[in-house]
């Protein structure tokens, strides 16, 4: 057993700008995704999954944890993010499953389409849609939210979503699973992310109700909503700088979560372990729970 206050980083931290959309090689401490920690037992043995946001932050963690549980992988993240995209195919090839980058951005609605067809194409079929990608930037005043950001915002985390899902459901056999990415913020939403916590919300409603509707298919759809964690997302921009030497400090463990720390529920949600489980939002927040 360990301690969980203590198990990861705690603050403070050292401030450390980057551009969008970050890496995780240049955070200090770097983030844990699993490559060392996470032991899989082969519970997703045979399964064909897209992830999106897989180069780093909690996109990174599932897509380790999926390989090393047996599934093979189709790994979509920006261009730009090339750099940490490569390192988790090669961990992903040396847990001895497929691993096949396709990247671009997921902000037009072709892209999307053309993205599942050519996932399920490559891996000969597709049975895990795990949307982990989102755009959060924050912002002071609603006078400098400029409606450019907040159409990003939204077109990344919630257009996307729906494009993806619309795409992949006709090609998803029954036991399939669908598991999106909301947020502590949907319930909790800080007043820097005006147009973020908006789109973690829709996420939730968009899950309870698209899970309602493919149940006749024998398809699963759940939400998992991280609280404060340690990703590229946050200091390149997702917070002030200002907040990121105490950032995680608030919460009742005291610091952030490592992205590792979301992969079980993750796998959970993909597996057969969850077979009645739909519909669903899981909370992985550091001890400030969901409603």
């Amino acid at each position: 057993m360990q301690d969980p206050r203590t198990k990861y980083p705690q603050p403070p931290f050292g401030e450390q700008p980057q551009p969008v959309p970050g890496l995780a090689r240049e955070m200090s401490p770097k983030p844990d995704h699993g490559e060392k920690s996470y032991r899989g037992s082969r519970r997703l043995e045979g399964r064909k999954a897209l992830i999106t946001g897989a180069d780093s932050g909690i996109g990174r963690a599932v897509a380790i944890a999926y390989a090393r549980e047996g599934a093979d992988v189709v790994l979509s993240y920006l261009p730009e993010e090339e750099a940490d995209a490569r390192e988790v195919v090669d961990l992903i090839e040396k847990a001895g499953q497929r691993a096949i980058a396709m990247p671009g951005s997921l902000t037009e609605e072709s892209a999307c389409t053309r993205l599942v067809q050519e996932a399920h194409k490559a891996l000969g079929g597709l049975d895990i849609l795990a949307l982990v990608a989102g755009h959060q930037q924050a912002c002071e005043s609603i006078e400098d939210l400029t409606t450019a950001q907040f159409d990003e915002t939204f077109k990344t985390n919630v257009y996307s979503m729906f494009w993806l899902c619309k795409a992949a459901v006709p090609l998803l056999p029954p036991g399939s699973t669908i598991i999106n990415t909301s947020s502590i913020q949907a319930y909790q939403p800080s007043p820097t992310l005006l147009d973020y916590a908006p789109t973690k919300a829709a996420i939730v409603a968009f899950t309870k109700a698209l899970a309602k509707q493919v149940a006749e298919k024998g398809i699963r759809v759940n939400a998992v909503a991280p609280g404060p964690f340690w990703t590229p997302l946050q200091p390149s921009g997702g917070q002030p700088q200002e907040k990121i030497p105490n950032f995680g400090s608030q919460l009742p463990l005291g610091r952030p979560g490592q992205p590792v720390e979301t992969a079980p529920v993750y796998v959970l949600l993909a597996s057969d372990d969850s077979s009645f489980i739909t519909g669903e939002i899981y909370g992985v927040t550091g001890g400030n729970p969901l409603p």
